[in-house]
């Protein structure tokens, strides 16, 4: 095909206005039903045949442009769901997204362009009859941010192509071309409720706002503040001194993020302890400005009287709970040796909650090799043990690796030049992709992930360059164009 920078690809703006529509439509992972409702009824609106499976992971089928019904079929990846972080209620709130220059952003939540954007470039090419492509497997998966359970249940014959362009990916200048495993484990340690100890007691609420979360793979060795080492130091600080009984503890916001809030109550005898934990505010304050001025300036913490609670979380599995988070790896636990700048293991503590009969930690650990991950992990679950928890796995993605100098990645590097006027670098990322689930499920299967500049995926800091955007819309069409 002859200059392929004239082939026909629509304005920018139609993919804009679906991802508008996307984000008035709450999507947290687990949560998808009605994300799914709207891909099926744009399927039937567009008179195109589509398959809705149980995990709500939905696939669109379009027949091949005139002339290239024998093509290969292009299977375009993304998934659905999004990490909500900083909706008071992710079930019902939606994004309210906002341009700033080159940049779209949200209104204090994260954005969704994780994975919005790419499946509104999905969708826009769906709709466009003048598009230039073989036949096209638009499919759609659920929960990828919190188990990839979607990925995992998805059955033999879902797909019929076995060449996938994913648009899952976030660094504009690159081919992804090999992804970290992730091994996400829940951790349950018997909790019961007791009752609340009598006496002059004060009760405190403390909150932990403010910081800006992040991706726990590719923002985990940025130094980000993580809510659940803050939470503990605080209440560290205050059981190494005084007679302390917890509550109620709620931290972080999903599993694949970087926790950035935290709400603990806890109660202390009246006098000296309690003006102890009153002054801790001003001193974690202090703290906090000092250690994560340069990476989450925003993080405060307010601590406030509460009116008593009837019952509080059994001592001991307190105890317990501290000592395990003591102990956990937070972080990067060894950097690449071949590649600079990326973390090779890394693990991050989600999570820490109470669910009325246990407390529960949730910690994804991720690896380029994955008998070290699946180490790692194990060595997680021991410590957990050692305090009385059960550990269950919800989800083991192995690592992918893609063979970057496979005829279908030098065609895609190919476009990138014929379009932009320059290659993408390839590179392996320290994030979890469908990718090592798909590959061993469809056997045959090359991929190429592709994606516009998202920065801070994950976080209230969330943002999508918006000129990328088109760059990666043109990619994309003429990518499609060329494999027909």
């Amino acid at each position: 095909m002859d200059n392929l920078n004239n082939v026909h690809c629509p304005p920018v703006d139609a993919v804009m206005s679906i991802f508008k529509q996307l984000n008035g439509i709450p999507r947290p992972s687990h949560h998808e039903e009605k994300v799914a409702d709207f891909l099926c009824q744009y399927a039937q609106g567009l008179g195109l045949e589509y398959k809705r499976d149980k995990q709500n992971c939905v696939v669109i089928r379009k027949p091949a442009s005139e002339g290239h019904e024998d093509a290969e079929p292009v299977v375009v990846l993304n998934h659905m769901d999004m990490v909500c972080v900083g909706m008071d209620n992710p079930l019902e709130d939606t994004v309210k997204q906002k341009v700033e220059g080159d940049w779209m952003i949200a209104d204090g939540t994260s954005l969704g362009a994780d994975n919005g954007i790419g499946l509104s470039m999905a969708l826009a090419m769906l709709a466009d009859d003048d598009i230039v492509h073989g036949p096209i497997e638009v499919m759609t998966t659920t929960n990828e941010e919190d188990g990839m359970s979607g990925a995992e249940a998805l059955a033999p014959d879902f797909i019929k192509g076995r060449k996938v362009v994913n648009l899952d990916s976030e660094d504009y200048d690159t081919i992804t071309t090999g992804a970290a495993g992730a091994l996400l484990q829940q951790h349950r340690m018997p909790a019961p409720l007791v009752e609340a100890p009598q006496g002059k007691r004060r009760w405190y609420k403390i909150t932990i706002t403010g910081g800006k979360g992040g991706h726990s793979g590719v923002d985990i060795a940025k130094g980000r503040a993580s809510a659940v080492t803050m939470a503990w130091a605080i209440l560290a600080a205050i059981y190494n001194e005084y007679d302390i009984e917890l509550a109620y503890i709620d931290i972080g916001e999903a599993n694949a993020s970087i926790a950035s809030k935290a709400v603990v109550v806890i109660t202390v005898p009246s006098g000296e302890p309690a003006e102890f934990v009153k002054a801790q505010e001003e001193s974690f304050n202090q703290w906090v400005a000092e250690e994560y001025r340069d990476t989450d300036k925003d993080v405060r913490c307010s601590i406030e009287k509460v009116k008593p609670m009837q019952k509080v979380i059994q001592h001991d599995a307190f105890h317990q709970m501290m000592l395990c988070l003591e102990k956990l790896p937070q972080g990067v636990v060894k950097m690449s040796e071949t590649m600079e700048g990326t973390p090779e293991t890394s693990n991050n503590v989600g999570r820490v909650y109470h669910d009325g009969e246990a407390l529960v930690v949730t910690t994804h650990t991720r690896s380029f090799i994955n008998n070290v991950m699946e180490s790692v992990a194990a060595e997680i679950a021991d410590v957990m043990a050692e305090s009385g928890a059960v550990s269950q796995t919800l989800m083991k993605a192995p690592a992918w690796k893609e063979d970057a100098g496979s005829p279908f990645i030098k065609l895609t590097s190919d476009v990138f030049n014929d379009v932009l006027g320059w290659r993408p670098r390839m590179v392996a990322m320290h994030f979890v992709l469908e990718a090592g689930y798909l590959v061993q499920k469809f056997p045959g299967l090359q991929i190429a992930s592709i994606g516009p500049r998202i920065l801070e995926p994950h976080s209230t800091s969330e943002r999508v360059q918006i000129s990328t955007i088109e760059d990666i819309w043109k990619v994309f069409i003429n990518l499609l164009a060329r494999m027909a």
